[in-house]
């Protein structure tokens, strides 16, 4: 590994990071006697405690031990927006001592089927919004479902536009196995003691890839603590910093940069479910955000508001990101307005957040940024894994606290995405990158056939599966398309079975694809051909499919 990078770490910052040789929750009771009545979290207004949080979690982690039956180590699945009850059913599972299992929430039954035959999760936790979607697999496993409505935590008065699904009433839902929010917390059940380490499991965000189904990344409490631990300390943030958190906490960006880094500090976030440009302005002038976790393309619009110069945003010292590249032009705008630089990071599921971001004191545009603490990040040859120098493209392969143990019941998967070079395991990523003589690490393709719409990454084997499932589908291929907006989009070219030809139109395929998968990876565009290129073996050849798309003047 090359220490060219050395010579750019942040001013100020040591080098080396002591990661603390605790389980996750043991920071809502640090910071819960430390900052009993200091808001952890502003939703719409209305304060939820460190205090109240804590005994929130440990009230959901006495339901889960005392009437769901979760032991130690079981997974849970945890289903819902952003929102007050994401975070508490998060560290009331862990203060059980199981397994947090984030579910994408635009995840319909189909997929939602999966989570729960490959967890073997016998407990959901839902919001009510969703619950319709994960109801029917009660009959199929599933025996407990915990029912959160978001409206109960908005319990002061508020001028910030709050959305419909936000505001709803509690509806009166019930049935076998399932339990109102409200009725959990009125049991007042205390959980057991705390017993899980370090090296437990904690929490399985599910990554999909080039086989149909998603996969689980296993992580501990310790690689949990590593990743948040280091993010903070990275960008400086203390107790008394004040953050916006509208990144999905499903995804591990959000989750640990958004959610639980906070919470380690004792610092507070003010909490959106859903990016509002107009509500996020508001937000950070009436609490002096300082620090922003956001997506290029919300960015592009917090931008584009033509309001922005009627609020105070002086507050702000740092917008971070990742997922998708920002564009210059945009970098720049947002520096010439607000005099905030864009820091970009790069990381994935597999290691729980960042292992690269840029240094806040020295960002380069369009850039992952250099291995942070603890990180051994190196650019191979795919074939070989020898090191290549700076200037030649090849595969991120890491080597970090961070990384996960590997792919929950997937033994195979496992061993296909690790290598071992000079005595050490390090994970295969499957993004082509190369380094510049700084030792900066720049994007420059994917090894990994995939799609990146707005961040969110979609795996076309996967999008295919799930087409399958259609009556008139006789073939299937998923590729990207180009996306103004989205920088690119699903697009499916697609063999229709003869006795549907001329019977099934594009759009009611892609009707078929919003009602049956979750809207980011549903195909966009449908395109009917005659047939697929294939090789002479009879493999699906994509790749000439996705030039193709290339090519000037191909209409997307």
């Amino acid at each position: 590994m090359s220490n060219r990078h050395l010579a750019f770490w942040p001013t100020g910052q040591a080098q080396h990071l002591t990661v603390p040789q605790t389980n996750l929750f043991y920071n809502v009771e640090v910071s819960a006697t430390r900052f009993p009545d200091k808001p952890y979290i502003l939703f719409y207004d209305t304060p939820i405690t460190f205090a109240q949080f804590k005994d929130e979690a440990e009230r959901i982690a006495g339901y889960l031990e005392q009437v769901c039956k979760v032991k130690k180590g079981d997974r849970v699945l945890l289903y819902m927006q952003n929102s007050p009850q994401f975070v508490l059913a998060y560290y009331g599972i862990l203060r059980a001592n199981a397994v947090v299992v984030p579910v994408n929430p635009m995840n319909l039954t189909t997929e939602l089927r999966h989570y729960i035959k490959d967890t073997d999760a016998s407990t959901a936790i839902v919001a009510q919004d969703l619950f319709a979607h994960m109801s029917p697999l009660l009959t199929e496993g599933l025996e407990n479902i915990l029912v959160a409505t978001y409206s109960d935590y908005l319990k002061r008065p508020t001028d910030l536009r709050v959305p419909e699904f936000v505001s709803a009433p509690r509806q009166a839902l019930g049935g076998t196995g399932v339990t109102l929010w409200k009725d959990m917390l009125a049991l007042g059940a205390r959980p057991g003691p705390l017993t899980a380490g370090p090296d437990d499991l904690c929490v399985m965000p599910y990554t999909s890839g080039t086989t149909g189904h998603p996969k689980g990344c296993m992580h501990t409490h310790r690689g949990a603590m590593a990743s948040l631990v280091g993010s903070m300390q990275w960008f400086n943030t203390h107790q008394d910093s004040v953050s916006l958190a509208v990144l999905p906490f499903f995804h591990v960006t959000g989750m640990q940069g958004s959610m639980s880094g906070p919470l380690y500090h004792g610092s507070t976030m003010v909490l959106m479910p859903r990016w509002d440009r107009e509500v996020a302005a508001q937000c950070i002038q009436r609490y002096k955000i300082a620090t922003l976790q956001l997506i290029s393309t919300m960015v592009v619009d917090l931008l584009a508001n033509p309001n922005i110069g009627n609020f105070d945003l002086s507050s702000l010292r740092s917008i971070r990101g990742g997922g998708a590249a920002m564009p210059e032009a945009v970098a720049q705008k947002l520096n010439d307005l607000l005099g905030v630089p864009y820091v970009e990071g790069y990381g994935m599921s597999e290691t729980i957040a960042a292992t690269h971001i840029n240094p806040t004191d020295r960002p380069k545009k369009q850039c992952l940024g250099i291995p942070i603490y603890g990180v051994d990040a190196r650019v191979v040859d795919p074939a070989t894994y020898r090191e290549l120098p700076s200037g030649e493209a090849g595969e991120i392969v890491v080597n970090a606290p961070n990384v996960m143990q590997g792919y929950w019941n997937n033994p195979q998967a496992t061993q296909d995405t690790f290598i071992e070079l000079d005595g050490k395991r390090f994970l295969r990523t499957g993004d082509l990158a190369m380094t510049d003589e700084d030792g900066y690490f720049f994007m420059v393709d994917r090894l990994k056939r995939m799609i990146n719409a707005s961040g969110f990454k979609v795996w076309p084997a996967e999008v295919e599966t799930l087409l399958y499932q259609h009556p008139a589908i006789q073939e299937a291929c998923v590729i990207a398309a180009k996306d103004l907006k989205r920088g690119e989009t699903v697009k499916a070219v697609i063999v229709l079975k003869e006795a549907f030809r001329g019977k099934v139109s594009e759009q009611e395929i892609m009707d078929w694809g919003h009602a049956h998968m979750a809207a980011y990876k549903s195909p966009r565009i449908v395109q009917f051909v005659d047939a697929l290129p294939k090789s002479a073996t009879g493999k699906l050849q994509w790749r000439e499919l996705q030039e193709q798309e290339k090519q000037p003047g191909e209409t997307a």
